[in-house]
């Protein structure tokens, strides 16, 4: 059930991933005189996290904000920075260059003053600074994929980046990916000297707020690691990807935008659950949820719960306008539901709780140019894991990204002919189509959902949230893992390329499950979403650290290094 015929395209940049930061790195790698491939899963029209909208940019406006330090420092203690999970270099890059790139989002058609001026609210501390730029995303999607088309991009949209192909020296020469427009898949071979990598958020790791129903979740469920786990299988080395991160908001409707509510949280008995403010409004709403993610599972734990946002002491301009930034972060399905369920904020609170943790700022390792340990691979957006800003740090990393990888080619000594005449005849490419050829040529087997579940189960019980971490436990769900894969390997069948885009995700996902217990049995020490039974205490020397790993001769090779 593979096609037979391998289609070849050839390119300076080839972009995986067309979300905001690959659509964003695309535009600037093609404005430097790069001829570039978009390979997207989906559509870029409408996919990735930004697929339906958004309304808060992180950004620094000189004349709105004055001295960088202090922006500088606002971002490193917001959610923004995540809160300590940031190399500083980056943090300081990348709000220089936010401005920029607002004012030439603006400029393309993206709204980012919907009230006629520079507007910020949301995600802030009383007395603190704002930057967090209220916009209009609405669109964003579809103008920049117009932007990038304006540009020469040429966007290969139902196709799926699967490995990288690297030629003797250990460079960048090529990528294989999975052509899953027609129900019988193939396999697609292109011929680059850079790849920029952002294919986004891994969501489906551990399962939603209701387990079974693996789509429900509060980004896009088709980011599943799947550059992660090509970037290592290729020799780049992964960090934070022991310290997990979680979302809030609706409790069994997994949906992000906590900001974008204008309300204060509240226990059953209507009492506030935090100091912060008295009355919502849109300048000064609550920000429990973003820095204690905690409050739902605790108040749930000791009795005291559930936790409520309620907006029922909120203005109705300010509800107004709470409903209107809702449909700029693409929350329609939750006014949709709200209007089905005659749920009436002017007299009803509604439960929100916490989600279980997704790989974001968990990821590939970068330089200050963006680019990787292997050269000519280059990484943007929600796929790094030493700096994550959402979606102003998906379109500036991605900028910054395509920048650099236009410019490596330029400094490139050699051609792709002279390098990689022989790279169809690859025992890697052999491999990847033989895999594809059992998993599809079976004439019955296990559904791809069933091993996706099973990762997600052995996840949540031996490496999640529910129970604090050890040794014993996570070694017990290491070696639950690798039985899984065996025995996944020999029994996944699938009857079209959608399926086996599905099964090729899943095991995925379970290469960064065993990385991610691997990376926390490392971690001797109790930190944010890590915390060990065995380990109970905070290492002050690890305060500056990041944990790094790599694949070296099938081995993982971890390594600890200074924040830079």
């Amino acid at each position: 059930m593979i096609n037979k015929d391998y289609e070849v395209s050839e390119c300076d940049v080839l972009v995986a991933g067309g979300g905001i930061a690959g659509l964003m790195a695309a535009i600037a790698a093609a404005q430097k005189g790069a001829k570039v491939i978009v390979a997207e899963k989906a559509n870029t029209l409408r996919s990735g996290s930004g697929a339906t909208g958004c309304d808060h940019f992180f950004c620094y406006i000189p004349e709105e904000h004055g001295d960088f330090a202090t922006a500088l420092e606002e971002l490193s203690n917001s959610q923004g920075g995540q809160i300590g999970r940031v190399d500083p270099a980056l943090q300081k890059i990348f709000l220089e260059r936010t401005h920029e790139v607002a004012e030439d989002w603006l400029r393309w058609g993206i709204n980012m003053k919907p009230h006629g001026k520079w507007e910020f609210n949301g995600h802030t501390l009383p007395g603190h600074t704002c930057h967090w730029l209220k916009y209009d995303g609405k669109q964003q999607k579809p103008i920049l994929t117009k932007v990038a088309k304006e540009n020469g991009v040429i966007i290969d949209n139902k196709t799926v980046i699967q490995e990288f192909l690297l030629d003797k020296d250990k460079k960048i020469c090529g990528a294989i990916s999975l052509d899953v427009s027609n129900d019988i898949p193939a396999i697609k071979i292109y011929k680059t000297q850079s790849i920029v990598v952002s294919t986004g958020i891994a969501m489906r790791l551990y399962p939603s707020i209701t387990p079974g129903w693996i789509f429900n979740a509060c980004n896009c469920p088709a980011g599943t690691a799947t550059g992660r786990a090509a970037a290592f299988k290729a020799g780049a080395s992964l960090v934070n990807m022991d310290i997990l991160w979680v979302h809030s908001g609706l409790r069994y409707f997994e949906r992000v935008g906590k900001s974008t509510w204008i309300g204060v949280m509240k226990d059953s008995e209507m009492k506030q659950t935090s100091p912060f403010v008295k009355v919502a409004t849109k300048e000064k709403a609550d920000i429990t949820g973003d820095i204690w993610g905690n409050i739902f599972p605790e108040k749930m734990n000791n009795g005291t719960g559930p936790v409520f946002m309620d907006c029922t002491e909120t203005s109705d301009d300010d509800k107004e306008y709470m409903k209107w930034g809702m449909a700029c972060e693409g929350c329609t399905s939750v006014l949709e539901l709200m209007n089905q369920s005659d749920i009436d904020l002017d007299k009803h609170m509604v439960e929100f709780g916490r989600y279980n943790p997704i790989l974001q700022g968990n990821g590939i390792q970068i330089n200050t140019s963006g680019e990787s340990d292997i050269e000519g691979l280059y990484c943007a957006g929600d796929e790094l894991g030493n700096f994550n800003c959402g979606i102003a740090g998906a379109a500036v990393t991605g900028r910054i990204a395509g920048e650099n990888a236009a410019e490596f080619v330029k400094s490139h000594k050699y051609t792709l002919d002279s390098k990689s005449d022989n790279l169809l005849e690859s025992q890697q490419i052999r491999d990847f189509r033989e895999l594809c050829e059992t998993l599809t040529d079976r004439k019955e087997g296990a559904h791809w959902s069933e091993l996706n579940l099973a990762i997600q189960q052995v996840m949540d019980d031996y490496c999640g949230l529910k129970y604090k971490r050890s040794r014993t436990m996570m070694s017990a769900g290491l070696s639950y893992l690798k039985e899984i894969e065996k025995r996944a390997k020999l029994s996944i069948k699938c009857d079209n390329s959608h399926e086996l885009m599905r099964a090729l995700e899943s095991f995925d996902l379970l290469l960064m499950g065993k990385i991610v217990i691997s990376c926390a049995l490392e971690r001797k020490e109790s930190r944010g979403m890590h915390q060990r039974a065995d380990y109970t205490y905070t290492n002050p020397l690890l305060n500056k650290q990041f944990l790094a790993v790599r694949q070296e001769n099938g081995e993982l090779k971890f390594q600890w290094r200074e924040k830079f």
